[in-house]
Protein backbone atom coordinates (compact mmCIF):
# COMPACT_ATOMS: atom_id res chain seq x y z
CA UNK A 1 0.00 0.00 0.00
CA UNK A 2 3.36 2.50 0.67
CA UNK A 3 4.73 1.35 -2.27
CA UNK A 4 1.13 2.22 -4.31
CA UNK A 5 0.60 5.60 -2.29
CA UNK A 6 4.33 6.78 -3.46
CA UNK A 7 3.93 5.73 -6.88
CA UNK A 8 0.65 7.34 -7.02
CA UNK A 9 2.42 10.46 -5.44
CA UNK A 10 5.24 10.68 -7.97
CA UNK A 11 2.87 10.03 -11.20
CA UNK A 12 0.45 13.16 -10.28
CA UNK A 13 3.77 15.53 -9.41
CA UNK A 14 5.23 14.63 -13.06
CA UNK A 15 2.12 14.79 -14.79
CA UNK A 16 1.09 18.23 -12.83
CA UNK A 17 4.41 19.65 -13.71
CA UNK A 18 5.77 17.83 -17.55
CA UNK A 19 2.41 16.80 -18.75
CA UNK A 20 3.55 13.03 -19.37
CA UNK A 21 0.67 11.64 -19.22
CA UNK A 22 -1.71 13.79 -21.45
CA UNK A 23 -1.04 11.36 -23.98
CA UNK A 24 -2.10 8.15 -22.12
CA UNK A 25 -5.24 9.95 -20.40
CA UNK A 26 -6.42 11.13 -23.80
CA UNK A 27 -6.24 7.20 -24.87
CA UNK A 28 -7.45 6.14 -21.74
CA UNK A 29 -10.42 8.25 -22.22
CA UNK A 30 -11.11 6.92 -25.50
CA UNK A 31 -11.37 3.39 -24.20
CA UNK A 32 -13.79 4.01 -21.56
CA UNK A 33 -16.34 6.18 -23.75
CA UNK A 34 -18.33 3.39 -25.01
CA UNK A 35 -18.35 2.32 -21.03
CA UNK A 36 -19.47 5.49 -20.09
CA UNK A 37 -22.17 5.92 -22.91
CA UNK A 38 -23.54 2.12 -22.04
CA UNK A 39 -23.98 2.96 -18.24
CA UNK A 40 -25.64 6.14 -19.15
CA UNK A 41 -27.64 5.18 -21.85
CA UNK A 42 -31.13 3.91 -19.26
CA UNK A 43 -30.89 7.54 -17.47
CA UNK A 44 -30.14 9.43 -21.12
CA UNK A 45 -32.97 7.10 -22.81
CA UNK A 46 -35.57 7.48 -19.32
CA UNK A 47 -34.97 11.02 -19.91
CA UNK A 48 -35.47 11.49 -23.53
CA UNK A 49 -38.88 9.13 -23.60
CA UNK A 50 -40.06 11.63 -20.64
CA UNK A 51 -39.06 14.51 -22.84
CA UNK A 52 -40.47 13.14 -25.40
CA UNK A 53 -44.27 12.92 -23.81
CA UNK A 54 -44.22 16.42 -22.12
CA UNK A 55 -43.01 17.57 -25.07
CA UNK A 56 -46.04 15.84 -27.18
CA UNK A 57 -48.80 16.07 -24.53
CA UNK A 58 -47.79 20.43 -24.06
CA UNK A 59 -48.01 20.07 -28.30
CA UNK A 60 -51.74 18.80 -27.66
CA UNK A 61 -52.77 20.91 -25.08
CA UNK A 62 -51.37 23.82 -27.17
CA UNK A 63 -53.04 22.76 -30.41
CA UNK A 64 -56.56 22.23 -28.35
CA UNK A 65 -56.42 25.80 -27.19
CA UNK A 66 -54.96 27.67 -30.27
CA UNK A 67 -58.47 25.72 -31.68
CA UNK A 68 -60.69 26.62 -29.59
CA UNK A 69 -59.14 30.04 -29.55
CA UNK A 70 -59.98 30.25 -33.56
CA UNK A 71 -63.19 29.13 -33.26
CA UNK A 72 -63.83 31.51 -30.80
CA UNK A 73 -61.87 34.78 -32.91
CA UNK A 74 -64.13 33.41 -35.57
CA UNK A 75 -67.00 33.51 -34.21
CA UNK A 76 -66.33 37.45 -32.97
CA UNK A 77 -65.06 38.09 -36.38
CA UNK A 78 -68.81 37.17 -37.48
CA UNK A 79 -70.22 39.03 -35.06
CA UNK A 80 -67.84 42.45 -35.90
CA UNK A 81 -68.62 42.10 -39.17
CA UNK A 82 -72.54 42.12 -38.87
CA UNK A 83 -71.98 45.14 -36.21
CA UNK A 84 -70.04 46.83 -38.81
CA UNK A 85 -72.80 46.49 -41.49
CA UNK A 86 -75.02 47.91 -38.27
CA UNK A 87 -73.23 50.77 -37.70
CA UNK A 88 -72.64 51.91 -41.50
CA UNK A 89 -76.69 51.49 -41.68
CA UNK A 90 -76.99 53.49 -38.55
CA UNK A 91 -74.67 55.91 -40.17
CA UNK A 92 -76.62 56.43 -43.03
CA UNK A 93 -79.68 56.57 -41.30
CA UNK A 94 -78.15 59.34 -38.91
CA UNK A 95 -77.17 61.06 -41.82
CA UNK A 96 -80.70 60.65 -43.55
CA UNK A 97 -81.97 62.38 -40.26
CA UNK A 98 -79.85 65.01 -40.12
CA UNK A 99 -80.76 65.99 -43.71
CA UNK A 100 -84.54 65.60 -42.69
CA UNK A 101 -84.25 68.52 -40.32
CA UNK A 102 -87.37 66.94 -38.29
CA UNK A 103 -87.63 65.20 -35.12
CA UNK A 104 -87.34 61.48 -36.04
CA UNK A 105 -86.51 58.34 -33.56
CA UNK A 106 -84.97 54.99 -35.29
CA UNK A 107 -87.18 51.88 -34.72
CA UNK A 108 -86.24 48.24 -36.00
CA UNK A 109 -88.07 45.65 -37.73
CA UNK A 110 -89.56 42.76 -35.50
CA UNK A 111 -91.22 41.00 -38.95
CA UNK A 112 -91.71 42.12 -42.55
CA UNK A 113 -95.27 40.63 -44.75
CA UNK A 114 -94.98 40.45 -48.43
CA UNK A 115 -97.98 39.26 -49.12
CA UNK A 116 -98.64 39.74 -53.20
CA UNK A 117 -101.78 41.77 -51.91
CA UNK A 118 -100.77 43.13 -48.73
CA UNK A 119 -97.09 44.94 -47.47
CA UNK A 120 -96.30 45.41 -44.34
CA UNK A 121 -94.16 45.70 -41.19
CA UNK A 122 -93.98 45.54 -37.70
CA UNK A 123 -91.95 48.03 -35.66
CA UNK A 124 -90.22 47.93 -32.31
CA UNK A 125 -91.55 51.13 -31.26
CA UNK A 126 -94.96 52.05 -29.81
CA UNK A 127 -97.58 54.79 -28.70
CA UNK A 128 -95.22 55.29 -25.83
CA UNK A 129 -92.98 56.71 -28.29
CA UNK A 130 -95.07 58.81 -29.35
CA UNK A 131 -95.79 56.90 -32.53
CA UNK A 132 -98.88 57.84 -34.28
CA UNK A 133 -101.41 56.61 -37.05
CA UNK A 134 -100.32 58.09 -40.41
CA UNK A 135 -97.05 58.87 -39.40
CA UNK A 136 -94.66 58.58 -42.10
CA UNK A 137 -91.47 56.05 -41.98
CA UNK A 138 -88.54 56.26 -44.43
CA UNK A 139 -84.79 55.17 -44.37
CA UNK A 140 -81.49 56.13 -45.47
CA UNK A 141 -82.63 56.07 -49.46
CA UNK A 142 -86.07 57.36 -49.34
CA UNK A 143 -89.87 56.97 -48.31
CA UNK A 144 -90.68 53.72 -46.90
CA UNK A 145 -94.77 53.80 -46.03
CA UNK A 146 -96.68 55.24 -43.37
CA UNK A 147 -97.89 53.54 -39.89
CA UNK A 148 -101.47 52.38 -39.80
CA UNK A 149 -102.18 50.47 -36.82
CA UNK A 150 -99.85 51.34 -33.34
CA UNK A 151 -99.93 49.50 -29.68
CA UNK A 152 -98.34 50.41 -26.52
CA UNK A 153 -95.07 48.69 -27.30
CA UNK A 154 -95.46 47.74 -31.36
CA UNK A 155 -96.82 49.86 -34.28
CA UNK A 156 -97.55 47.74 -38.19
CA UNK A 157 -96.45 50.29 -40.99
CA UNK A 158 -97.81 49.69 -44.42
CA UNK A 159 -95.09 50.29 -47.51
CA UNK A 160 -95.67 52.30 -50.98
CA UNK A 161 -96.09 49.14 -52.63
CA UNK A 162 -98.77 47.81 -51.01
CA UNK A 163 -101.82 47.56 -53.50
CA UNK A 164 -103.89 49.99 -51.36
CA UNK A 165 -101.39 52.63 -51.07
CA UNK A 166 -101.20 55.91 -52.76
CA UNK A 167 -98.48 58.82 -52.02
CA UNK A 168 -98.72 62.19 -53.81
CA UNK A 169 -95.68 62.98 -55.79
CA UNK A 170 -93.90 65.32 -58.34
CA UNK A 171 -91.25 64.95 -60.75
CA UNK A 172 -88.30 66.85 -58.78
CA UNK A 173 -87.14 68.22 -62.44
CA UNK A 174 -89.89 70.54 -63.24
CA UNK A 175 -92.58 69.86 -60.76
CA UNK A 176 -95.54 67.82 -62.42
CA UNK A 177 -97.69 66.30 -59.97
CA UNK A 178 -98.77 62.62 -59.88
CA UNK A 179 -99.94 59.94 -57.48
CA UNK A 180 -97.56 57.15 -56.98
CA UNK A 181 -99.25 53.42 -56.52
CA UNK A 182 -98.59 50.24 -54.85
CA UNK A 183 -99.26 47.09 -57.86
CA UNK A 184 -98.60 44.44 -55.24
CA UNK A 185 -95.17 44.35 -56.20
CA UNK A 186 -92.01 45.20 -53.94
CA UNK A 187 -89.75 47.14 -56.90
CA UNK A 188 -92.36 49.02 -58.96
CA UNK A 189 -95.27 51.99 -58.40
CA UNK A 190 -97.56 52.64 -60.90
CA UNK A 191 -97.91 56.50 -62.12
CA UNK A 192 -101.64 56.45 -63.56
CA UNK A 193 -103.66 59.16 -65.17
CA UNK A 194 -100.40 60.91 -67.18
CA UNK A 195 -101.35 62.42 -70.17
CA UNK A 196 -98.99 61.25 -73.07
CA UNK A 197 -97.88 64.67 -73.60
CA UNK A 198 -96.52 65.59 -69.96
CA UNK A 199 -93.38 66.33 -69.39
CA UNK A 200 -91.49 63.45 -67.53
CA UNK A 201 -88.87 60.91 -68.80
CA UNK A 202 -87.16 57.77 -67.64
CA UNK A 203 -84.63 58.69 -65.03
CA UNK A 204 -86.67 61.37 -63.38
CA UNK A 205 -86.72 61.73 -59.64
CA UNK A 206 -90.07 61.78 -58.10
CA UNK A 207 -90.47 63.10 -54.67
CA UNK A 208 -93.25 63.81 -52.22
CA UNK A 209 -95.40 67.28 -52.97
CA UNK A 210 -96.75 67.63 -49.88
CA UNK A 211 -100.15 66.82 -51.06
CA UNK A 212 -102.89 65.32 -48.71
CA UNK A 213 -100.54 66.18 -45.23
CA UNK A 214 -99.78 63.48 -44.95
CA UNK A 215 -95.80 63.28 -45.82
CA UNK A 216 -93.76 66.45 -45.61
CA UNK A 217 -92.63 67.58 -49.53
CA UNK A 218 -89.41 66.80 -50.87
CA UNK A 219 -88.64 63.72 -49.82
CA UNK A 220 -87.37 60.78 -52.48
CA UNK A 221 -89.77 58.52 -53.37
CA UNK A 222 -89.02 56.50 -56.68
CA UNK A 223 -87.27 57.17 -59.95
CA UNK A 224 -89.09 56.73 -63.07
CA UNK A 225 -87.92 53.67 -65.37
CA UNK A 226 -90.69 52.39 -67.06
CA UNK A 227 -92.08 54.82 -69.92
CA UNK A 228 -94.50 53.99 -72.42
CA UNK A 229 -96.20 55.99 -74.66
CA UNK A 230 -99.34 54.68 -76.88
CA UNK A 231 -100.74 57.15 -79.36
CA UNK A 232 -104.02 55.50 -79.43
CA UNK A 233 -104.55 55.81 -75.23
CA UNK A 234 -105.01 58.83 -73.65
CA UNK A 235 -102.66 58.55 -70.70
CA UNK A 236 -98.94 57.01 -70.61
CA UNK A 237 -98.29 53.98 -68.70
CA UNK A 238 -95.36 54.36 -66.37
CA UNK A 239 -94.01 52.58 -63.99
CA UNK A 240 -91.09 53.77 -61.36
CA UNK A 241 -88.70 51.75 -59.07
CA UNK A 242 -88.94 52.79 -55.03
CA UNK A 243 -85.30 54.58 -53.89
CA UNK A 244 -86.07 53.10 -50.45
CA UNK A 245 -84.68 49.34 -49.70
CA UNK A 246 -87.63 47.82 -48.73
CA UNK A 247 -86.68 44.43 -48.68
CA UNK A 248 -83.34 44.91 -47.07
CA UNK A 249 -83.55 47.78 -44.61
CA UNK A 250 -83.54 46.25 -40.76
CA UNK A 251 -84.07 49.61 -38.86
CA UNK A 252 -86.58 52.54 -40.09
CA UNK A 253 -86.82 56.43 -39.29
CA UNK A 254 -90.18 57.48 -38.21
CA UNK A 255 -90.70 61.31 -38.91
CA UNK A 256 -92.70 63.82 -36.68
CA UNK A 257 -93.53 66.94 -39.08
CA UNK A 258 -95.01 69.85 -38.25
CA UNK A 259 -97.55 69.62 -35.03
CA UNK A 260 -97.65 66.11 -35.81
CA UNK A 261 -95.33 65.30 -32.90
CA UNK A 262 -98.06 66.28 -30.49
CA UNK A 263 -100.75 64.26 -32.08
CA UNK A 264 -101.20 60.60 -30.94
CA UNK A 265 -104.19 59.56 -33.58
CA UNK A 266 -105.14 61.56 -37.16
CA UNK A 267 -108.47 62.70 -37.77
CA UNK A 268 -108.40 61.31 -41.25
CA UNK A 269 -107.87 57.22 -41.36
CA UNK A 270 -104.89 55.45 -42.52
CA UNK A 271 -105.68 54.63 -46.19
CA UNK A 272 -104.25 55.72 -48.85
CA UNK A 273 -104.18 59.63 -49.84
CA UNK A 274 -106.30 60.89 -52.40
CA UNK A 275 -105.33 61.86 -55.83
CA UNK A 276 -103.97 65.67 -55.52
Amino acid sequence: MAVLVIASVVLMTLDHRQHHLESFRSALSVLIYPIQWLVDLPSNTTDWFQESLASRRSLQEENDRLKTEQLLLKAELQKYQSLQTENQRLRKLLDSSFKVGERVLIAELLSVDLDPYRHEILLNKGSRDGVYVGQPIVDASGVMGQITQVTPLTATAMLITDPSHAIPVQVDRNGLRSVAQGIGSIEWLSLPHIPNSADIHEGDLLVTSGLGGRFPPGYPVARVERLQRDPGEAFAKIFARPLAALDRSREVLLIWTGDSGQQTQPAAPPAAEPAP
